[in-house]
């Protein structure tokens, strides 16, 4: 267990950019690690046993929304190439419409 002031030492000296040793990192990390065990468990959050389930999701939903894309894609282009068969046909309409000279 690292200490909080430790870790709270390394952080900071994390974010401000400076150099941390290999053992400094690891420290960190595990006190990293510790936060989120703590903070997940006064959440009442699940453990991160359940990140491959979560990611699983994730890319489900990615996949779904792919997937919806493409057909919005395809009736967009369909609605343009209906767009112009109407302007089209208006325009016949209008030109069979009009008086004959």
């Amino acid at each position: 267990m690292v200490s909080d002031s430790l870790g709270l030492e390394l952080h900071d000296k994390a974010t401000r950019g400076q150099k941390l040793s290999a053992e400094e990192e690891t420290l960190l990390q595990t006190w990293y690690d510790e936060q989120d065990r703590a903070e997940n468990a006064l959440l009442n959050l699940p453990d991160n046993a359940n990140a491959a389930s979560l990611q699983a999701q994730v890319e489900t939903t990615l996949a779904q929304i792919i997937t919806i894309t493409k057909q919005i894609e395809e009736t967009s282009a369909e609605n343009e190439v209906l767009r112009r068969e109407i302007t089209s046909l208006r325009q016949r309409l209008a030109v069979a419409a009009s008086p004959s000279l």
